[in-house]
């Protein structure tokens, strides 16, 4: 600790500004200026490094987050990235998506904001790239063995990374045209610019990974020829199937899940042409989830040009402070406004949409109602129903599993009640030999630290099945949940 009253003469938490509003909506480029190295310095130094330092606790990858805040503070760059790098993949990707759990089990957030280490993981990553500190890693070994890696989400990507690196030949399949799951077609640019996945995945091919897009496994690709193929299987892919409102009027074109609407949107900013797009320009948009999937679909609406947008929750508006249901340590229930929510857009909460109408096949409206919670259950407010206008209708309100398809079927996998992935104690799918479950695939949607951190730990036990033992960490078991 190289501070010992870092924490008590810098008392207030300071971030990276955000671009303008009216600049970002006129681009897709991510939203934040850029932030000093001694002002982040100064942010590593309130770290305590405090003797039982919950921050381990609240983020599922262990990161070493007292070790690395601290190189900061002492300007250690290289030795900080190592720390990271040690139980992290991608801290990139963290850094820029992850709603931090970490930070809100900081010790310093009892009584006062906590950490930054949000912020000080994305930049000690960006620095060590911006000086070549982030070199191939190839293992010194191989050991024969070959690893099919189906899904090229984080959990894939940490997976593939982490038995690349122990010596295995390691194949990742991904069905899309290009590498990287959600990643790459779900995530907005103004949240990640997709050139940071490219530039991860050129040291994941430095170092032995073999990339396969545009290979839908199970079709392209029989279960036979990958068990034949392949000594091991991971499946990490994802939890796909989007939540949907079976309500009167449901069938009327207008009304996408936001993961058709979503990765259309990641397309053209790669540069494709996307035939028949979902766009939200000039029209009435209402999406229905008061999520991040949300919110990303009101960002992108505000950027195609949306006419109106209105996001409904059918919770009630949270407190504007950590609520007492959910204290330290725990992730807080509390208000909180993202990016797309400072762009515009009406936030509207303790609201059920009971009906679609239309007119000519299409949807023109929604009736919906306010609710209450009563005795955990919500109940109609009396009164309170109204119709709003709507041209385009977005379902974002999370999703339940992963897809019944050809891959699934063929391996004989079996699901439990929330229609996951069932899989034993070691991550191996349940009655299939051979084959581990990493992600939202057996966990269900979750966030991007728990899919490395199973990805990592999935990768563990796939090379103790190939080698009889293993050196690879394995930072969860696949029962553990979110500090609560």
């Amino acid at each position: 600790m190289a501070d010992t009253r870092g924490f008590l003469k810098h008392t207030e938490r300071e971030l990276p500004t955000r671009r303008p509003v009216e600049l970002r909506l006129l681009d897709w480029k991510e939203v934040y200026t850029e932030f000093e190295d001694a002002t982040l310095q100064t942010q590593a130094s309130r770290c305590m490094d405090c003797g039982v330092p919950f921050c381990h606790n609240g983020c599922p990858l262990g990161n070493l987050i007292p070790e690395w805040n601290d190189l900061v503070y002492r300007g250690r760059w290289t030795d900080g990235i190592d720390r990271l790098h040690a139980t992290n993949n991608f801290p990139e990707f963290t850094g820029r998506l992850c709603p931090a759990p970490c930070e809100a089990s900081c010790v310093l957030g009892i009584n006062q904001p906590p950490v930054t280490i949000k912020q000080v993981e994305v930049e000690l990553i960006e620095k060590a790239f911006d000086t070549t500190g982030v070199e191939p890693v190839p293992p010194t070994v191989r050991t024969g063995k070959s690893v099919a890696v189906v899904g090229s989400g984080p959990a894939g990507l940490a997976a593939a990374q982490q038995l690349t690196r122990a010596g295995h030949a390691v194949t990742l399949f991904e069905r899309a045209d290009r590498i990287g799951g959600l990643l790459r077609y779900g995530i907005p640019e103004f949240k990640m610019e997709k050139h940071y996945i490219d530039r991860r995945l050129k040291q994941m091919e430095a170092e032995g990974t073999v990339f396969r897009p545009g290979v839908n496994v199970g079709v392209d690709v029989t279960v036979e020829q990958l068990r034949a193929d392949f000594d091991a299987v991971v499946l990490s892919v994802g939890s796909t199937i989007g939540r949907d409102l079976p309500i009167p009027g449901r069938e009327l074109d207008g009304i996408h899940q936001a993961m058709e609407f979503l990765p259309q949107a990641n397309r053209v900013q790669h540069g494709d042409t996307v035939e028949g797009q979902i766009v939200a320009t000039g029209k009435k948009v209402v999406i229905i989830g008061g999520g991040d999937t949300g919110a990303d679909c009101l960002g992108t609406s505000l950027r195609q040009g949306a006419e109106i947008v209105h996001q409904f929750e059918i919770m009630p508006r949270p407190p504007g402070e950590r609520a007492a249901s959910t204290p330290w340590p725990t992730y807080p229930l509390m208000y909180r406004v993202s990016s797309a929510h400072e762009e515009g857009g009406e936030r509207v909460f303790s609201v059920n949409t009971e009906a679609f109408s239309g007119a000519d096949g299409k949807v023109t409206g929604l009736r919906a109602h306010e609710v209450k919670m009563v005795d955990g259950r919500f109940q109609k407010v009396e009164g309170s129903d109204f119709d709003l206008d709507a041209d385009l209708v977005l379902l974002a309100m999370g999703f339940v599993g992963p897809e019944r398809n050809e891959l699934l079927e063929g391996l004989g996998v079996t699901y439990d009640e929330r229609g996951n992935i069932k899989r034993n104690d070691d991550f191996a799918a349940v009655g299939v030999p051979g084959v581990f479950v990493a992600g939202d695939a057996g966990r269900g949607q979750s966030l991007i630290v728990w899919a490395i951190a199973e990805g990592r730990s999935a990768a563990a036990a796939a090379d103790r099945f190939l080698m009889g033992q293993t050196d690879l960490p394995a930072p969860i078991v696949p029962t553990q949940v979110a500090q609560r």
